[in-house]
């Protein structure tokens, strides 16, 4: 990896639209910086770049981008290695798809935040829903279009780690019936930028932020007992 690289990548290590730029500057091959900040305390310097104080943010030479569909669209667009398909319908498709993996982040984002047992059950099947749909539209696999992983693929990948985390505390049956969804889950999590792109420490990091949110699925951890504890 060069010295100096050309890409420099501003990240949060929970932030689900960081991995999508991760897996993908990991997938063209491009050597880049991280750095990782802290969203509750952001530094100035951060602030001058974000306008919108948002991570991801990914900084070419003495220009900030910000927002991980234009971080990824511009690395699409300026490196080698195509990763949506040729054909404008099917790139279209794409797209569209890649906006229903955001719609599933928000989603689990109003799951995990649901502060009370009714609308905690109206935010899962919200959830469920969302994949549930993903199940009718996949294909054969292993990937969301065949056998060569895009930039769709790269945006559903951190979706299923929350999925992970979830299944830790108990059974939400947010998957229930839904095979494709199974096997294409698998297929991300042995694709080798999809397992590099998330720190060690990151399913323990994930569950600390669950438990803390004081929301209606942090009291259903309250009684599991904390990891390297009796």
């Amino acid at each position: 990896m060069p010295d100096d690289p050309e890409y420099t990548l501003i990240s949060h290590v929970l932030c689900p639209y960081v991995q999508r730029a991760v897996i993908t500057l990991a997938e063209k091959r491009m050597p880049f910086r991280r750095i990782d900040i802290d969203l509750a305390d952001k530094p100035d310097w951060f602030r001058a770049i974000s306008p919108l104080g948002r991570v991801p943010v990914l900084q070419v030479g003495g220009t900030a981008l910000f927002e991980s569909a234009v971080i990824v669209e511009y690395l699409e667009e300026t490196t080698a290695g195509p990763m949506h398909p040729a054909d404008p319908l099917q790139k279209a498709r794409h797209r569209a798809w890649i906006e229903m993996a955001s719609a599933a982040l928000d989603a689990i984002a109003g799951f995990y935040a649901a502060s009370d047992a009714e609308t905690f059950e109206t935010r899962r099947r919200a959830l469920a829903d969302r994949l549930g749909r993903l199940e009718a539209d996949l294909g054969a696999g292993p990937y969301f279009s065949g056998g060569e992983f895009r930039l769709v693929d790269a945006a559903w990948a951190p979706v299923f780690h929350y999925l992970d985390a979830f299944e830790t505390i108990a059974e939400f049956g947010l998957t229930d019936g839904a095979p494709r969804v199974a096997a294409y889950r698998a297929a991300l999590a042995a694709r080798p930028s999809v397992r590099d792109a998330f720190a060690a420490d990151y399913p323990q990091r994930l569950l600390d932020f669950l438990r803390r949110k004081g929301s209606h699925l942090s009291r259903l951890m309250a009684d599991q007992p904390v990891a390297g504890t009796a």
